[in-house]
């Protein structure tokens, strides 16, 4: 197998279209279903102070955040924050459902993982060192 980075630059564009569609629609889904009040509620419930407004920042953030990740820029620290957003998820909701999603388990934290792995590498791709 010969390694082509013109496929693999492809590749990781599509990805990162993708988990920025994912994250979008998670997003809007939120806004559209009047969602935000009670994931506010949800998280002055378990300590966070000031729940709706952390709810509803998440929310923009992730609905405008993801035409910032579309259009291609500031994919590292865009990634790296939401990815630190779905681990917190996992922590607060997803581990105690168990691994599976559906079938096995129900709102378990595989499909967090899924996502948090691919925005990880997604991120990775766009990390920058400095040169010596």
């Amino acid at each position: 197998m010969i390694y082509d980075p013109g496929r693999s630059a492809l590749a990781l564009t599509v990805l990162r279209l993708i988990l920025a569609g994912l994250i979008a629609a998670h997003g809007w889904a939120r806004l559209i279903a009047g969602g935000i009040a009670p994931f506010g509620g949800f998280l002055d419930q378990v300590g966070f102070p000031f729940g709706f407004y952390i709810a509803a920042g998440i929310t923009a953030f992730e609905i405008l955040g993801t035409l910032v990740l579309v259009w291609g820029r500031l994919v590292l620290p865009l990634t790296l924050a939401y990815a630190a957003i779905y681990t917190v998820g996992i922590v607060l909701v997803h581990a105690q459902a168990g691994w599976f999603v559906v079938g096995l388990g129900r709102n378990g934290a595989e499909y967090s993982v899924l996502l948090i792995t691919c925005l990880l590498l997604v991120g990775l791709q766009h990390w920058r060192r400095k040169a010596a």
